[in-house]
């Protein structure tokens, strides 16, 4: 039985996370999907509306195949807190990501989750390239 810790942020990054974890998983295996927005004036109904989506793809894909529960946080937190905080609640055996290539200036100025994640997981973290 393994537990895994999937983070979204996106329909298509939920897809490719879901083409990567299909094959390896078991009946008695559980993903804990979890899409984090920081809430307030930081985020719109239409972003929230996004995650639900990018959410019941991981659901829609994965559930026949092992239990999926699906988690949209949104209570202040930055999301990359709300995936680690999530993984070890629940004791992730892996933690996976999608990430896509970024320039450095992008990186500067908006940060990234995904290099969050990696650098602050006391777990396995995988990262499933977006493109």
């Amino acid at each position: 039985m393994t537990t895994y810790v999937l983070a979204t942020d996106s329909v298509d990054a939920s897809a490719r996370i879901c083409d990567y974890l299909h094959e390896r998983l078991a009946a008695d295996d559980t993903v804990h999907a979890v899409n984090s927005k920081r809430g307030g004036d930081e985020t719109t109904a239409e972003e929230i509306r996004f995650g639900e989506d990018a959410l019941n793809v991981v659901a829609s894909r994965l559930g026949a195949a092992a239990t999926v529960e699906t988690h949209q946080f949104v209570r202040g937190n930055a999301p990359a807190a709300d995936v680690l905080e999530c993984a070890e609640e629940v004791e992730a055996d892996e933690v996976l990501i999608a990430v896509r290539h970024r320039t450095p200036a992008g990186k500067a100025l908006f940060g990234s989750v995904a290099q969050t994640i990696l650098l602050e997981a006391e777990r396995p973290v995988v990262s499933v390239p977006r493109e």
